[in-house]
């Protein structure tokens, strides 16, 4: 299956959501930059609060695209010892990677929230999307902070993804939503037919549609709004 965009992959997304609709114990959190276009049509199509779940991949020095581990917010990092000592990659250069993906992730989140906190997850049911899942590091790591939050209930909910790492999360969380499940699987990307870059910008432009504000609003009002 190929997507035309990401537009195309999160209203796709959506149809295999569609029990999570309406519901006042469920909230959509879009993985930065990517995931964010996938979890603006889950949002709109399900009638449900949208935020965002800032994660950063630990890329291999040279090969940034293949990752050794992940951090996400609340200081949690996951790490592949394996992938790491394959690689003959130091605990040196581990921490280098690590205090560079910390700046950048902290960076993120003072553009997207601009002061405000995150929305209350509390007992609730978290859909977690990305636009396409690979090794499935960042996302485990964003389960693990998610988890320090006490939601009730965590789904991962992306277009595509191999069968290997979704039977790797399903161990990790409640349950695992995908819309596309190849045999052969080489990158997210070429499961798009457009796959470019996401700004920041346009990350913040949909979180200010979703909250259906002018500006980047308090988005714990928008949620009992929406709610």
């Amino acid at each position: 299956m190929i997507f035309r965009n990401r537009q195309d992959a999160g209203m796709r997304l959506a149809l295999h959501l569609g029990k999570y609709a309406n519901r006042p114990d469920v909230v959509v959190l879009g993985v930065p930059r990517g995931g964010v276009p996938i979890a603006f049509e889950v949002a709109m199509a399900l009638n449900l609060p949208l935020d965002v779940f800032v994660l950063r991949k630990l890329g291999v020095p040279g090969h940034e695209e293949f990752a050794f581990g992940a951090i996400a917010s609340g200081g949690v990092r996951v790490l592949d010892r394996g992938i790491a000592e394959s690689l003959g990659l130091s605990d040196l250069m581990i921490e280098a990677v690590t205090r560079k993906e910390k700046a950048e992730l902290a960076r993120r989140e003072r553009i997207y929230r601009a002061g405000w906190p995150p929305l209350d997850v509390r007992g609730k049911t978290v859909i977690l999307v990305d636009d396409g899942i690979a090794t499935g590091a960042s996302l485990a790591a964003g389960v693990r902070a998610l988890r320090q939050l006490h939601p009730g209930a965590i789904v991962i909910a992306a277009p595509v993804a191999p069968q290997a790492t979704i039977n790797r999360l399903r161990h990790e969380v409640d349950d695992v939503v995908c819309v596309a499940i190849p045999e052969r699987f080489h990158g997210v990307g070429q499961f798009y037919h457009d796959f470019s870059q996401v700004s920041d910008e346009e990350v913040n432009e949909l979180l200010k549609i979703a909250s259906g504000q002018q500006g980047h609003e308090d988005r714990q009002v928008a949620s009992k709004m929406s709610g």
